[in-house]
């Protein structure tokens, strides 16, 4: 089994101080931070953007993990490597060519996470997934955060981690959208490992937020 994370969405922090928010998180016992950056194009909304993260990383040495939800993002792979980013997420959907893009992320040395959006099929990562370190479904439909979780990609997820079992690949599922303590075990069971979680950690009591994640993830792996 994949070791089990929390990934807070910073989308969902307060941005009037950032740095706080990630020492928060930190202390709480959290190693990765899940970040988005918009376009207003690929996704409705806008959000924030590489000089942004070049700040938040000279206030955190967390692990970032930056998923870019922008129209061809081979364009900012490098601006996202040189903010600080540590994981560079691209959907399969922004991307003219995808293993390109996927080899601009490993020449600059980060780790590659390519993400699907809910109606996308898993056939689309057939002849990638050889060369990823992660996969990130997403469990919500992309742009806004405090959704609801789509029922149906409990099954997705257990497809995928069925696909990768039989490759032989020890990939970890990330999962982002509608996550909260009550129902994350679905998708744990269905496969995920990676939990990405926005207003259902930035919601006033940081810390006690991670702790009932952790708390759900610990009672799993007992």
């Amino acid at each position: 089994m994949d070791k089990i994370e929390l990934l807070p969405s910073v989308l969902s922090a307060d941005f009037t101080d950032l740095g706080r928010d990630l020492k928060e998180v930190e202390k709480a016992g959290v190693r990765t931070v899940h970040i988005d950056v918009m376009d207003g194009n690929f996704v409705p909304s806008l959000s924030l953007g590489f000089p942004v993260i070049a700040s938040m990383r000279k206030a955190s040495g967390l692990f970032f993990d930056v998923h870019l939800m922008v129209e061809e993002p081979g364009r900012y792979v490098e601006m996202a490597a040189e903010a600080g980013a540590d994981r560079i997420g691209i959907h399969v959907e922004a991307c003219r060519h995808l293993h390109r893009t996927i080899q601009q992320i490993r020449a600059l040395g980060k780790e590659v996470c390519v993400v699907l959006n809910p109606a996308t099929p898993l056939t689309a990562l057939e002849y990638v997934l050889g060369d990823v370190d992660t996969v990130l479904l997403m469990t919500v439909n992309p742009g806004f955060g405090g959704q609801a979780y789509i029922p149906s990609m409990t099954e997705k997820i257990r497809r995928l981690r069925g696909m990768l079992d039989t490759e032989g690949l020890s990939v970890p599922i990330e999962v982002d959208g509608g996550m909260k303590p009550g129902n994350v075990r679905q998708v744990l069971d269905a496969g995920a490992s990676l939990i990405v979680a926005g207003s259902s950690v930035f919601n006033g009591r940081i810390g006690e937020s991670v702790r009932e994640f952790q708390r759900v993830f610990a009672e799993y792996s007992a």
